[in-house]
């Protein structure tokens, strides 16, 4: 196992930005920055109910998940043509590259474009060019999970999955998010049931704000691989059991929580309580544009308000490989990258 060096609290800052890590829990659409929503909305001959930039910024102001759902929706309501994908998830990778992002798997909400009329190739032909592109000029290897809206019936995800069979080879998993609260994982278990007999990688949206059951329920009805979230899980021991005994990755992202009133401040968040637990916890940004952070301000931040050191952070980006969909090889070669970063720091 790799002996991670000691690194002085001064240095720490610049480790976290340098480091090689992958991206696990980042929905496309919410890396719409406002300036782009502005841009496309006039490329299309879109009107918004925002002033200009300035005023939709104020906007972001959440005081929960569904607060800010209103909002995201609202943004995503630009995006018509396979150009406009490309362009956000070319905005997207180009800040991810930045942040020393090798891999990115990318949340896309096809429910949310297709209700506008726009069609499934669309979305997904524009967000795999932008993949493709990412891998070839930047860089950054790609993978796109499509997501079902909970607050949707099972019903609509299953016309969602065949609307997405004719892409089956441009998206390597499913996941399920939106509003959690009253929308548990086993309302979509038979359509789940249906993707994991697809061959789809399967993940979910638990315990971010509700109870520690619905990650229950993600593992047992859904039998997903990864919970996006599960912070929640703290208050359920035998739970924190079970996620560590069966590396089960969880998908944290610290400033979301923050900015959607999960945890009062960064100070009390529990990824160090579930590091420390041998649970595979990763950082992520989820909606950055929304959130106020890309990756390496997720890492940063939360570890000057955690206090956490290099041996965490080394920890967390090993994780972020570990959990991801890519082959074990491309696995091994990013590990090596990352041990060779944190060899500069010795």
């Amino acid at each position: 196992m790799f002996k991670v060096p000691t690194v002085a609290a001064d240095r720490l800052p610049a480790l976290l930005r340098r480091m090689p890590k992958a991206e696990l829990h980042i929905h496309i659409e919410g890396s719409l920055e406002p300036e782009l929503i502005f841009a496309l909305a006039h490329r299309n001959g879109l009107s918004l109910p925002y002033a200009d930039v300035a005023a939709l910024k104020r906007a972001y102001a959440f005081s929960n998940l569904q607060s800010f759902l209103d909002i995201y929706y609202a943004g995503a309501s630009v995006l018509i043509t396979e150009q406009d994908f490309y362009d956000m998830a070319r905005a997207y990778f180009v800040k991810a590259a930045q942040d020393r992002v090798l891999h990115a798997e990318l949340f896309f909400d096809p429910q949310t474009h297709t209700a506008r009329g726009v069609p499934m190739r669309t979305i997904v032909s524009g967000l795999h060019r932008a993949c493709v592109d990412a891998r070839a000029e930047l860089g950054v290897s790609a993978l796109l999970i499509m997501c079902f809206l909970r607050h949707l019936s099972e019903e609509a995800a299953f016309a969602t999955l065949e609307e997405a069979l004719p892409f089956r080879d441009q998206i390597v998993g499913i996941g399920l998010d939106s509003g959690e609260l009253g929308n548990p994982p086993e309302k979509f278990a038979k359509v789940f049931a249906r993707c994991r007999q697809l061959g789809f990688r399967l993940v979910a949206h638990a315990g971010e704000e509700g109870p520690p059951a619905y990650v229950w329920t993600a593992l047992d009805e859904l039998k997903v691989e990864r919970i996006d979230h599960g912070v929640q899980s703290t208050h359920d021991a035998a739970l924190m059991q079970r996620l560590a005994r069966d590396r089960i990755a969880l998908t944290v992202c610290p400033l979301s929580n923050l900015k959607l009133c999960v945890f009062p401040d960064l100070a009390r968040h529990t990824l160090g309580q579930l590091l420390d637990a041998g649970i595979v916890a990763t950082v992520n940004s989820d909606d950055p544009a929304y959130f106020g952070g890309y990756l390496n301000s997720n890492f940063t931040e939360t570890f000057a308000a955690l206090g956490l050191k290099a041996a965490q952070a080394y920890t967390l980006a090993r994780n972020s490989f570990e959990a991801s969909f890519i082959e074990p090889a491309a696995k091994q070669a990013y590990i090596r990258q990352l041990d060779e970063c944190f060899e500069t720091f010795r």
